[in-house]
């Protein structure tokens, strides 16, 4: 009988799947082609992504879509990137709602072009009643940024108790997110980039040399398989697990 590579076993899948989305420069220069195709390459990624991500049972996929520190690029480049999410996000939406997928972001909005903020507001809106998948854009996002921004909402609020970690993590910007699984990063760097730090604390993490702009369905399969194979900790010992299941 055919083996049937498509449905990776044997563990479950992961419910929120995070993912540094890092390369397209890389495989455009590769290329000798202009970064901006890399990007637009990368579009194409992000689409099979969320299609397999939805066909498999991902509850969320939460994409590094733009980093704060990201401002600092070329102007040009700068543009370039606000022009392809603007497309994106106009392109998108129909798309989505068909799909039964919503749409979320993350990160200092209000540092984005003002139309994009309200596209995506849109786009969100139009879709904040599917339930299917739940894509998050980290968008202008940093992780220390957004600690510091929780620091500063709980001082402003004048909290005079102790903070639980539970209280907390209402004041970051992935409140009502469930936190974050697997986190996969792409183009072969062993780094953070100041992407989700508070919420990747029990993450596993899986890496791959693949570009971006090459990953696509079965990248992400595979990703998923080796996640399902793990033995999750949460800081217990492997005998502290199996006396927990028993």
């Amino acid at each position: 009988m055919q083996k049937n590579h498509n449905i990776p076993t044997p563990g479950p899948i992961p419910r929120h799947v995070v993912i540094i989305m890092d390369g397209n420069g890389r495989w455009a220069r590769r290329k000798n082609l202009d970064r901006l195709i890399g990007h637009r390459e990368g579009i194409k990624s992000a689409r099979s992504v969320v299609r397999t991500a939805r066909e498999i049972g991902i509850e969320y996929l939460t994409l590094y879509a733009f980093s704060a520190q990201n401002w600092k690029r070329p102007g040009e480049e700068v543009l370039a990137l606000m022009d392809l999410l603007r497309e994106y996000l106009s392109n998108e939406g129909e798309k989505l709602l068909a799909q039964n997928t919503r749409l979320n972001a993350i990160g200092n909005l209000s540092n984005l072009p003002q139309d994009i903020r309200e596209l995506l507001g849109r786009v969100m809106k139009m879709t904040e009643e599917c339930n299917s998948l739940t894509i998050t854009l980290a968008l202008s996002y940093g992780g220390r940024e957004e600690i510091i921004n929780a620091v500063n909402s709980i001082i402003a609020e004048g909290e005079k108790k102790p903070v639980s970690e539970k209280d907390f993590q209402e004041y970051l910007y992935t409140s009502g997110l469930p936190e974050p699984d697997l986190l996969i990063r792409t183009g072969g760097e062993m780094r953070l980039s100041n992407f989700l730090l508070w919420q990747l604390a029990y993450a596993e993490i899986y890496v791959t040399k693949t570009l971006w702009p090459n990953f696509r369905r079965r990248h992400l399969l595979k990703a998923i398989a080796n996640y399902r194979n793990r033995e999750r900790r949460f800081g217990l010992t492997g005998e502290q697990i199996r006396e927990k299941g028993r």
